[in-house]
């Protein structure tokens, strides 16, 4: 059970980390993470992609607003993986960050994926 803490707390470090620099580089709007939105034909909507990154990683750490930050998250990079997939990029951009919010979320907090146990 320690394990399990232990895993989840590195893991929501980790994924936090990654999520809230990725959106911080787009919301200064660094060139080379600029020049990616490019051809996607987004480049002038880096502050506000950025931000809302950087706002959904926030609510998914705190325990109350978990699940609406993880709803948020999916909701995110679902729609990365969709727009990479359209102008036939790669999707393991986007593919890896939300594979590890999933994991971690079901770490934190598995009731959200099978549901709470029934009282007798």
């Amino acid at each position: 059970m320690k394990t399990k803490k232990y895993l989840a707390t590195v893991l929501l470090v980790l994924t936090t980390v990654m999520v809230v620099l990725s959106g911080l580089m787009k919301a200064v709007q660094l060139p080379w993470s600029v020049n990616g939105l490019v051809k996607f034909n987004l480049p002038h909507s880096a502050i506000a992609l950025g931000l809302m990154e950087m706002t959904f990683a926030v609510l998914f750490i705190f325990p109350k607003t978990m699940r609406i930050g993880f709803i948020l998250l999916s909701c995110y990079f679902a729609g990365a993986i969709a727009t990479e997939l359209s102008h036939d990029g790669s999707m393991l951009n986007p593919a890896i960050p939300l594979s590890l919010i999933w994991i971690t979320a079901f770490l934190r907090d598995k009731y959200m994926f099978v549901g709470a146990p029934k009282s007798v």
